[in-house]
């Protein structure tokens, strides 16, 4: 594969335009409004994997959006990589904090990204890495390199908790069989010190909704005397956490699982400047459950978020009401061993018995998944790692990470395969937020890194 380098510097501009289309279209799963765009976005997919010399190429219906498969089977007898990636994105809100329209990619430098970044929503999670993927098996096929087989599913709800995705791929269990999965969709510690995530955490999602009034109240006339839902669920979730942020969910800890103080050692090596965290953040400390460091509370914790509340009056000049609903969206990101039904079902038992009588509480779960980790002596994660090493010349280090791929625990209890999360991203990629952007540098790494792990994970399956 000596010549990747030079497929890549001569076909760059080529990749990073045709990234940048796909960027363009607003494919979010979130809103409704969006299903022409998200749709769009799918045939846009599979005519990226007809041109990178895919066969079989589909798209494939299900209860939601759609899922985009291509393959290019070689030889049966050999191994077959399954890469998974999704084309649907966060919605880009709230709009007048991005520097640049959301879906008007731009490329600007920064101090991270000196050779310039794609600033637009998708660009890194998860557009840009998994379109990596299929510029490298174009360079592949195109090279006659391709060591073994490949098939691609990339689906459109991942934003929106996948609900549609268990069911495909159990009806497309013998279509999508495979030996190792390989995704994108995670990070790296830093361009000069390259990572492999090997956990994620679980999610639960949910949304709570507490009453009081039949309507909204005059505050002159009531307050202080009817409840007022927005006061009670500001102490009602202010509950869920004690003075040094253990969480007080009863039962929400007893299947954490335990990490050795050996393994905490051997995390702590990962490099992590503290103050550079905060500078980044523009924070003056740095907030979590009390025993643990920065790294180890968004990789090895679980964690409860409030990620939105609302209710009352909040528009322009002033309102005084009271309100009859206050809402808020909560999740909780769990570690292995966490059931994330089993942690829903203990989140609303408790959130319902810390309100009053006064007022009458709903829980609403929304979506969620499983924790997973991959052991480190697999041998695709030494084809990773192998991968790695050759393309930065350094051997990556194994990390675990708070996000959540609530599929990746599916994947295994469905096709009994493990998943590399083979991710190119940097933690100031600012996914999920304005201005989010993937480095041009990071993109073509990828390009250049994923045909080794083809190479050295069929070499290794011998």
């Amino acid at each position: 594969m000596k010549d990747i380098n030079n497929y890549i510097n001569t076909n760059k501009d080529r990749f990073i335009n045709e990234l940048i289309d796909l960027l363009k279209i607003p494919s979010i799963s979130a809103d409704p409004a969006y299903s022409k765009d998200v749709l769009a976005t799918a045939e846009a997919v599979k005519k990226s994997l007809e041109d990178a010399g895919c066969e079989n190429t589909e798209i494939c219906e299900t209860k939601g959006y759609p899922v985009v498969y291509g393959d290019k089977i070689i030889d049966p007898d050999l191994p077959t990589v399954l890469v998974y990636g999704h084309y649907d994105v966060q919605p880009p809100d709230p709009i007048d904090l991005w520097d640049s329209p959301p879906f008007e990619p731009v490329i600007k430098n920064t101090d991270l990204h000196p050779n310039g970044a794609i600033f637009a929503r998708g660009a890194c999670d998860d557009k840009g890495q998994f379109f990596m993927h299929v510029k490298a098996v174009e360079y592949m096929i195109n090279n006659n390199a391709l060591p073994c087989n490949v098939k691609f599913m990339i689906e459109g709800e991942e934003e929106v908790g996948s609900d549609s995705l268990e069911d495909f791929l159990k009806e497309n269990s013998e279509k999508l069989k495979n030996d190792i999965i390989l995704i994108s969709d995670t990070g790296m510690i830093a361009n000069d010190t390259p990572s492999i995530t090997t956990g994620l955490r679980g999610l639960s999602y949910v949304e709570v909704e507490v009453t009081g009034a039949n309507r909204d109240l005059h505050s002159g006339i009531y307050g202080g005397a009817a409840p007022n839902p927005i006061n009670v669920l500001a102490k009602m979730i202010a509950q869920l956490h004690d003075e040094n942020n253990h969480i007080t969910i009863p039962g929400f800890y007893d299947k954490v699982e335990v990490i050795s103080d050996e393994e905490r050692a051997e995390m702590a090596k990962a490099p992590f400047d503290l103050e550079a965290y905060k500078k980044s953040l523009d924070i003056g400390d740095v907030h979590g459950e009390k025993g643990y460091s920065t790294p180890e509370r968004f990789g090895i914790r679980p964690t409860l978020d409030v990620n939105g509340i609302w209710g009352g009056y909040t528009g322009e000049g002033a309102k005084t009401v009271i309100a009859s609903k206050a809402y808020a969206k909560i999740s909780m990101r769990l570690v292995p061993d966490q059931d994330w039904h089993e942690i829903t079902e203990l989140f609303q038992k408790h959130f319902e018995s810390l309100a009053p009588k006064s007022v009458k509480v709903k829980v609403k779960p929304h979506h969620g998944g499983q924790a997973y980790v991959t052991p480190i002596d697999s041998i695709g994660y030494q084809a990773a790692s192998k991968a790695m090493e050759t393309t930065f010349g350094k051997t990556p280090v194994p990390q675990r990470t708070g996000g959540s791929i609530p599929i990746v625990a599916l994947f295994e209890n469905v096709f009994d395969s493990k998943t590399i999360l083979l991710g190119f991203g940097l933690d100031s990629d600012a996914i999920h937020s304005p201005n989010e952007h993937f480095g041009v540098w990071n993109f073509l790494k990828g390009i250049e890194t994923i045909p080794y792990f083809y190479k050295y994970y069929t070499e290794m399956k011998g």
